[in-house]
């Protein structure tokens, strides 16, 4: 099947026409993905030589099976779960190596905000290594829900598909990984604690189980009325809304071109015809 003329066709017409033997389309639709791909595994494995075996073998994989892929996850979502595994295997391989280097991560905050205003972009470049040094001081298993559903976007019913666990265990882990996330990142002097009526929650878990719709009117009421009361639960999710909104905004990480160079001539090795 030939492709649409207009310029950008979506995932599922080049799936189909790459089923059909359009190696044009299969590198078009590599190309859209190995970015994603690259920067999961770069946070996930820490190490830029990990991320470009986890990138080449998770495209490859598709390359190889593109023509049996059905279309029961989305093929993001597909992907994530192969590059995963990948992950995985890396980590039993480098459990002891040591973290990203410090200019790795100014070279991703770089791009975060092209002309900006230079104070600007001194805190943001600050903000953006905070948060990537938090990332890497998380668990593996809050590390990759968090990624998968804050920084990369995918619902919890997605991320519980790409880990392979209930949605359920997935919005736990996501609590817990948020809180660490927040209390790594939270800077500066902690609020006082003020007599209260009642003991606190467990604010940080409470407000993220809010923000995926996952507690009532009722209680939600009741969360407003104790945060407005309480200095050191608001401070708790001031915290915790500025962790989320730096995940949000989480600067693409490039693929190099060495790395690009080395997936392109492992798909021509690829789909090169063999020999009779």
């Amino acid at each position: 099947m030939p492709l649409p003329d207009r310029a950008e066709p979506d995932d599922t017409e080049l799936l189909s026409a790459a089923r059909d033997g359009d190696e044009a389309a299969l590198e078009r639709l590599l190309e859209r993905h190995q970015e994603r791909i690259f920067r999961f595994g770069m946070r996930m494995c820490k190490h830029e030589e990990d991320a470009r075996d986890v990138v080449q073998e998770t495209l490859l994989a598709l390359a190889r099976g593109v023509r049996d892929f059905r279309g029961e996850s989305s093929l993001a979502t597909w992907l994530y779960a192969v590059a995963r595994s990948h992950c995985i295997k890396k980590r039993r391989v480098s459990k002891f190596a040591p973290p990203v280097e410090a200019a790795s991560m100014e070279e991703v905050a770089q791009v975060a905000a092209p002309g900006a205003a230079p104070d600007d972009e001194v805190e943001t470049r600050r903000a953006l290594e905070e948060l990537e040094r938090a990332l890497g001081e998380l668990e593996p298993e809050h590390r990759e829900v968090l990624l998968l559903r804050d920084v990369e976007g995918l619902t919890a019913p997605e991320v519980a598909h790409v880990v392979g666990i209930s949605v359920e265990a997935v919005k736990s882990r996501l609590h817990r990984a948020r809180g660490a996330l927040r209390a790594r990142l939270t800077a500066g002097p902690r609020a006082p604690a003020l007599p209260a009526a009642s003991p606190c929650p467990d604010i940080a878990e409470l407000y993220s189980r809010h923000l995926e719709g996952d507690i009532g009117p009722d209680a939600c009421a009741e969360l407003e009325r104790h945060v407005a009361a309480c200095p050191r639960c608001k401070g708790v999710c001031t915290g915790l809304e500025r962790s989320l909104r730096l995940c949000r905004s989480a600067p693409r990480i490039p693929v190099p071109p060495a790395i690009q160079r080395s997936i392109r001539v492992a798909l021509r090795d690829l789909l090169r015809p063999t020999s009779p």
